[in-house]
């Protein structure tokens, strides 16, 4: 039958802190016993065959220089084979410590390989966090992000056969065309997007503004700019911007442009700022969205304020898309 091999011995973490082997006379001793031997040789053999001072004077200085060459020499080869072996011992501890390490940084890796993330409960309540973080504007969004304008048909498809409840339309007509003009109240709601996803009201409005051809583009522009700006952090929720008189915002939707409406930048959140001019540098597709939101809300604000009163405008300016606006149209430079 055949002997089981011994188990090699693993290093562990706290090996660094065993005591080294213990070693025997090794070949720096032996040099040291050498060197000192030969000197000792040489020293005695030159005293002894050097004849007596005849004047008998220095005795004490002469036994005082004896001594000297005779054991520092000894002492200087012992100082140099200490600092030898020290050497060697401590080249040896550092490399045991290096393994020692080395077996630590593998041990901490393999465990946090095979360690679930979701099963951390403080990485879980991080992620919890930061989805309590977006919930808001995440949830408003989610719940009309299928539902986008399609395109027209290119040819016309025949009118259904009127009944009695519901009048004949003429050929060509839509429905958009004949439907009542959305109101000023579910205008500035659905532009605030629902607070909660039990925002009934919210909710309601937003689906009477996606009815709307008009609002429904400034709607899906605004969704897309605040769900890029939400990934850089900038929620609108956030923003505290200055309030325009609606007489500014008035001579906005009549075209001015420059000084003249400065009031509407009313953003003053340096870091969303910085972070917004940063994208719009170098990120092409959130400069497209931002110029095209921008371009939707001048186009549909200028029509609102044509029939909305001071109270109603001053509801607009407090929406979340059109803080979106003043942040973006600052960084663009529409209020330079």
């Amino acid at each position: 039958m055949a002997e089981k091999p011994e188990p090699q011995s693993r290093p562990t973490p706290l090996g660094i802190y065993d005591k080294p082997s213990a070693e025997g006379v090794t070949g720096i001793e032996i040099a040291a016993l050498i060197l000192t031997a030969i000197w000792l040789v040489g020293a005695a053999a030159y005293f002894l065959l050097a004849g007596d001072d005849p004047t008998g004077t220095g005795e004490g200085l002469r036994f005082l220089i004896t001594m000297l060459a005779i054991f520092m020499p000894v002492a200087m080869i012992w100082v140099a084979a200490t600092a030898a072996r020290s050497s060697k011992v401590m080249r040896e501890e550092s490399q045991r410590l290096q393994t020692a390490i080395d077996a630590i940084r593998q041990a901490y890796i393999a465990q946090n390989q095979g360690r679930n993330v979701a099963d951390e409960p403080s990485v879980a309540r991080k992620l919890d966090e930061i989805a309590a973080a977006t919930r808001k504007t995440e949830s408003a969004l989610a719940t009309f992000q299928s539902r986008r304008d399609q395109a027209p048909a290119p040819q016309q498809v025949a009118a259904p056969e009127p009944t009695g409840d519901q009048p004949a339309l003429a050929l060509g007509t839509s429905a958009e065309d004949i439907a009542p003009p959305l109101a000023a109240e579910d205008f500035i709601r659905a532009l605030n997007f629902p607070e909660t996803a039990e925002d009934e009201e919210g909710f309601a409005a937003l689906r009477k503004a996606m009815k709307d051809r008009t609002t429904a583009q400034l709607v899906q522009a605004a969704q897309d700019i605040l769900t890029l700006l939400s990934q850089d952090g900038i929620y609108m929720d956030d923003l505290r911007p200055d309030r325009a008189r609606p007489e500014v915002w008035r001579q906005f939707a009549q075209g001015a442009r420059g000084r003249a409406v400065a009031a509407l930048g009313g953003v003053r959140d340096r870091s969303s700022l910085a972070l917004s001019a940063g994208r719009m540098k170098q990120d092409p597709i959130f400069r497209d969205a931002a110029h095209h939101f921008l371009r939707r809300f001048d186009q549909t604000v200028s029509a609102f304020t044509e029939t909305a009163t001071d109270a109603e405008i001053s509801a607009l300016s407090d929406t979340r898309t059109a803080r979106a606006f003043m942040l973006l149209g600052r960084v663009a430079g529409t209020f330079d």
